[in-house]
């Protein structure tokens, strides 16, 4: 029997991120007896899904964190990684600020390269400008350009790459199955969590600027103060959970706000949510806010958001430039209104059920092997 195709996988760490979950997803799920995720990482500290990895079989390496300084360091990191693991053909890049230099020093050990686009921006001040100047050579440095959806690739490639035989769009897909909504869970949950009937808006997203946890909290501020018998579920944690924490108990709301940390359970925490709020800056395409419709859970979102998310009719776009209190009344329609639906058919006919899309991957990753 032959040895699968290793791909090596880039990424700053393998924490519970929105583009580590989707990769963490199609690996489960991949037939690991033709293709076997290896990863390579930007940090020497032991992160989420490290013990996963292990157990399905995957290797971690690590080189060090680029910060402009140790350039030649870490081109030179990079050289060295290749000449000493000549058994990679084939590398997928998460980490779009360095590709253009790690997917071009794999290129001259003649591995097939893979640009992956996530997001649809790179933030604000200096360190997001240096970023666009160091990604703006991934749409001629790789092979094939891969995005989330059609509006995160046009951003980081360019619509003249996206037009281009080496593009594609590959869902951001779920195990749907695991979401479907069960009453059952909703209720142990919320008993577990000490929350019983309250009215739960939620959010799930790691603590910084771009998921815009300011503003939500200014929502669920207005939305607290028209039923003080709701609650905010904050799942995530990051570099910004401290200042959130001081704004809640700054707006006395410490009783109807719940910091969860990072959590695995994320498939039965949104079983116990009434609605997800999402006012988020810039995305790309969010995991989550596929497993919330594949939950039947309302999902009200910022319209930076693509309108690709939108697989069902449980999506509703505001402007973050709207008052807080568009967003607060359209929070209010769903007070008295707890009906969830099946949305299976609606996941996998989208093509965003996990099992169609590791196909797609596996078929991809087997045609690249042959490129070469």
């Amino acid at each position: 029997m032959s040895k699968p195709i290793r791909v090596l996988q880039v990424f700053a760490q393998m924490n519970r991120g929105g583009a580590e979950t989707m990769i963490m997803n199609l690996y489960r799920n991949i037939d690991r007896s033709k293709i076997q995720f290896d990863f390579i990482v930007h940090t020497e500290d032991e992160c989420d899904y490290d013990e996963e990895i292990k157990f399905l079989g995957g290797t971690i390496h690590r080189v060090p964190r680029y910060t402009g300084k140790n350039h030649f360091q870490y081109k030179k990191a990079w050289f060295d990684f290749f000449r000493f693991h000549p058994e990679y053909k084939i590398i997928h890049g998460h980490v779009r600020s360095t590709a253009s230099i790690y997917l071009k020093v794999a290129q001259k050990h003649g591995l097939t390269t893979i640009a992956h686009s996530h997001s649809t921006s790179s933030g604000s001040g200096t360190s997001a400008l240096a970023k666009n100047v160091l990604q703006y050579p991934i749409r001629y440095t790789a092979d094939y350009l891969i995005a989330c959806s059609k509006y995160a690739g046009e951003w980081l490639f360019g619509k003249n790459a996206c037009k281009s035989d080496k593009f594609l769009v590959l869902n951001n897909a779920i195990d749907s199955k695991e979401f479907l909504f069960n009453g059952d869970t909703r209720i142990k949950k919320r008993k577990e969590l000490n929350i019983n009937n309250r009215f739960v808006v939620g959010h799930v997203g790691r603590f910084d600027s771009p998921k815009n946890h300011d503003l939500l909290i200014d929502i669920f501020k207005v939305v607290h103060d028209k039923n003080n018998n709701s609650l905010l579920l904050l799942v995530g944690d990051g570099e910004l959970r401290n200042q959130i924490e001081k704004k809640v108990d700054g707006l006395g709301l410490n009783d109807s706000v719940i910091f969860t940390g990072v959590r695995s359970d994320i498939s039965d925490l949104m079983q116990v949510m009434d609605v997800l709020v999402f006012p988020s800056l810039y995305e790309g395409l969010p995991v989550t806010l596929i497993e919330a419709q594949a939950s039947g859970l309302p999902c009200i979102i910022s319209d930076n958001i693509s309108e690709e998310v939108k697989i069902t009719e449980l999506v509703k776009f505001i402007s973050i430039d709207n008052n807080v209190n568009i967003w607060a009344n359209e929070i209010a329609k769903y007070f008295n209104n707890s009906t969830r639906r099946n949305t299976y058919q609606d996941i996998a006919k989208a093509r965003y059920d996990i099992e169609l899309v590791a196909s797609e991957y596996q078929n991809f990753y087997i045609s690249c092997s042959k490129s070469k």
